[in-house]
C-alpha cells in the first residue's frame, strides 16, 4: 500500500498518522521528492476519474495561467497534474486496485474494516 503526497501537507500529515496509529503498513511516495509520472496518474484516473482527482481550490490552480485553467479536459488535466504534482487532491492512498482520495477518518476506518 503506497500513501501519495506532499509531506509537509496537514491532510497528508494526518493520514500519516492515523495508519502508523493504526499499525498499517504503508509506503510514502512524495510528489515532489519523488515525481508523479503519466502512467501513475492515468491509471489514477481511471479508478476514480480525473475530475476527483484534480484539485481545483489548491493554490497551485490559482497559480495556473488563464490558458491553462480554461477547456480542461482529462487529457489537459492529467498532463497538468504531472507537470504540477500539487494539483493532485491529497493524499492519495493506494491499495492495490482500490484508491482513496484525500483524509477522512471515518472514511479510513470503513475502508479498512
Amino acid at each position: 500500500m503506497t500513501l501519495y503526497g506532499i509531506k509537509n501537507c496537514d491532510t497528508v500529515r494526518k493520514a500519516r498518522k492515523w495508519l502508523e496509529a493504526e499499525k498499517i503498513d504503508f509506503t510514502f511516495h512524495d510528489f515532489r521528492e519523488d515525481g508523479l509520472t503519466a502512467e501513475t496518474v492515468n491509471q489514477w484516473v481511471k479508478v476514480v476519474g480525473w475530475e476527483a482527482l484534480f484539485n481545483k481550490r489548491s493554490t497551485s490552480f490559482r497559480g495556473l495561467t488563464d490558458a491553462e485553467k480554461s477547456d480542461i479536459t482529462q487529457e489537459k488535466a492529467i498532463a497538468l497534474m504531472v507537470q504540477y504534482p500539487t494539483l493532485v487532491k491529497r493524499p492519495v492512498l493506494v491499495k492495490q486496485d482500490s484508491i482513496l482520495i484525500g483524509f477522512k477518518a471515518e472514511q479510513y476506518q470503513a475502508w479498512f474494516a
